[in-house]
Formats: structure tokens, C-alpha cells, sequence
């Protein structure tokens, strides 16, 4: 079953149950995937249905942060739960001791030495992590690790 179907089938069942708010939720990324197979005249593939997801997911983490900036607790409460329902969706994330663990293979492997071999380790890591870390996350422990 793809990405995709499911999506679909949880909107169903959220019809069924009368769950207004994960009914609207699912609705906002069927919408999302329906607008991608829109602009590319073709269907999403389950990568890049994963691909939107993880985009949709990163802009409902910023708006969360902006609006608790604005004291706005109502708009944030909703956010964090689009956010939710949303990450049900996406692979298990990976922790920040398996992130560490991760990058200190990929050091040994490049035998990056500094900071200024930063892109080495990130290359050898983004196919690892794709999906499954914030790259904001990874880049920062990188340089953490990298300047010890």
C-alpha cells in the first residue's frame, strides 16, 4: 500500500469516526500530494509523497516556534497537532545517540580532521539520515563533534 493510500484510508476512517480535526489535518496533505501530481501531470511516488510530508512537517515545527514567539496559543496548539498527525505518517526519526553514533562512523570513514571537512561527513551521511533526522540537527552535532 503506498504513502499515498494510506493517507486516504486514515481520511476515511477520520470521516467515519467524526474526528473534525484529524479529518482536516489528513485533508491539508492529501491536498498537498494532490497539488504536487497537479504540477508534475503524473503521480507521486511514495519518496516523494515522503519528500512533502517531511516538508509539511518542517513548516507546521517553524510556525510552532513563531507563534510561541507571538504568544499566540490557540494557532500553536493546532499546529502541533497537524505536526502529530502528520509524524504518524513519517519514518521512526532517529535519536540523538544514534544521530552521534551515525556521524562518528562517517568521521572515521572521510577521517575528517576539522571543521573545513564539514561537507566530507555531510556527504557521506545525508543518504544515511534522509528522512529520518532534521538536517538542521545533524549539521549542528556534526560541527560539534567535528571541533573537539
Amino acid at each position: 500500500m503506498t504513502l499515498k493510500e494510506t493517507l486516504n484510508n486514515a481520511l476515511k476512517e477520520a470521516m467515519k469516526s467524526k474526528d473534525n480535526d484529524r479529518r482536516d489535518s489528513l485533508r491539508l496533505l492529501t491536498s498537498a500530494l494532490k497539488q504536487a501530481e497537479i504540477d508534475t501531470r503524473r503521480d507521486v511516488t511514495d519518496q516523494e509523497a515522503l519528500d512533502i510530508l517531511q516538508k509539511e512537517a518542517k513548516k507546521r515545527r517553524e510556525s510552532i516556534t513563531e507563534l510561541a514567539k507571538a504568544g499566540r496559543a490557540d494557532q500553536q496548539a493546532q499546529e502541533a497537532y497537524e505536526l502529530g498527525v502528520i509524524e504518524e505518517f513519517l519514518p521512526k526519526q532517529l535519536s540523538r545517540d544514534e544521530i552521534i553514533a551515525l556521524i562518528q562512523a562517517a568521521i572515521a570513514q572521510t577521517g575528517a580532521a576539522g571543521a573545513k571537512e564539514m561537507g566530507k561527513v555531510m556527504g557521506v551521511l545525508q543518504p544515511q539520515v534522509k528522512g529520518r533526522a532534521d538536517g538542521k540537527l545533524v549539521s549542528e552535532l556534526v560541527k560539534e563533534l567535528l571541533d573537539k
